[in-house]
């Protein structure tokens, strides 16, 4: 038996890496804890960017969609003024008015979003009632 190795020649008690592991475990915890972290925030970043480009979608389509009301049959009934079109849904609110001045007519639509994010759009149609034709010389998209 005096020939054999002692078992606590073999132990790692005396060789310098004792807390080396330790110390390697902590950094990565650290580093992957920190990793996390800049992803969660990133995420919330990017779905609060998400959330405001569909709000802005939202607001231009109800902004649109109140023109087209207050444009609806606009060539068989042509008064000088029509009272504003307003209609709400669970997606926010669209509303239109047209005015005309002899063959000129201008149709304003405005669109304002429900929810988490709000956002105003507003449409604008210019254009000329040609007989039964309507002609539309420009639009302006605003926010």
């Amino acid at each position: 038996m005096d020939n054999s190795p002692s078992i606590r020649s073999c132990s790692r008690a005396r060789t310098s890496e004792r807390g080396f592991a330790l110390a390697m475990a902590l950094i990565i915890a650290t580093l992957y804890f920190g990793l996390i972290g800049l992803m969660l925030f990133d995420a919330s970043r990017e779905l609060a960017e998400a959330r405001r480009f569909r709000a802005r979608i939202v607001a231009w389509t109800l902004a649109e969609n109140g023109a087209e009301h207050a444009a609806h049959m606009i060539v068989p009934d042509n008064p000088p003024l029509v009272k504003p079109v307003t209609v709400d849904d669970w997606q926010g609110a669209s509303s239109g008015t047209r005015m005309t001045n002899g063959q000129d007519f201008k149709i304003v639509g405005t669109g304002t979003t429900s929810g988490v994010v709000e956002i105003h759009a507003r449409v604008e149609v210019d254009g000329k009632i040609v007989g039964d034709q309507v002609h539309i010389y420009y639009t302006r998209h605003t926010q």
